[in-house]
């Protein structure tokens, strides 16, 4: 969770989309001050978990349902700090996940973010 990522977008998670697979955790720290990370309600698999970290809180989810998850930070969702996290190959979900009604630069965002499911993008080595 950072003020700017590496390609000079402000309020951003990095990396903002993930593939992982079933049974994977993410650890979602806040670098910089002032941000959480939670669900977007109706962007999950039906029969997943939801988070919600509070604010300048590390918190590590554990993903066991496959599918696709988008997430939120609460104070800079409408400036577009959101991201997607793909659990194994399933995409079942996609659709569901496009309908969510966004705020502001959310849904641009989170277009593109859409586009790279199934692109084959994974998680960043340790």
């Amino acid at each position: 969770m950072v003020n700017k990522d590496p390609e000079g977008r402000a309020m951003q998670f990095d990396p903002a989309y993930l593939k992982i697979a079933p049974g994977d955790s993410v650890k979602f720290v806040a670098t910089d001050k002032g941000h959480n990370s939670e669900t977007i309600l109706g962007m999950v698999p039906e029969g997943a978990e939801t988070w919600k970290g509070k604010i300048n809180e590390e918190i590590v989810v554990a993903f066991d349902v496959e599918g696709i998850y988008g997430y939120k930070c609460s104070p800079h969702f409408a400036l577009g700090m959101v991201g997607i996290i793909q659990v194994g190959d399933s995409t079942e979900n996609v659709d569901s996940a496009e309908t969510v009604k966004l705020p502001g630069k959310a849904k641009p965002r989170m277009a593109e973010l859409v586009a790279q499911v199934g692109d084959g993008a994974t998680a960043p080595a340790d």
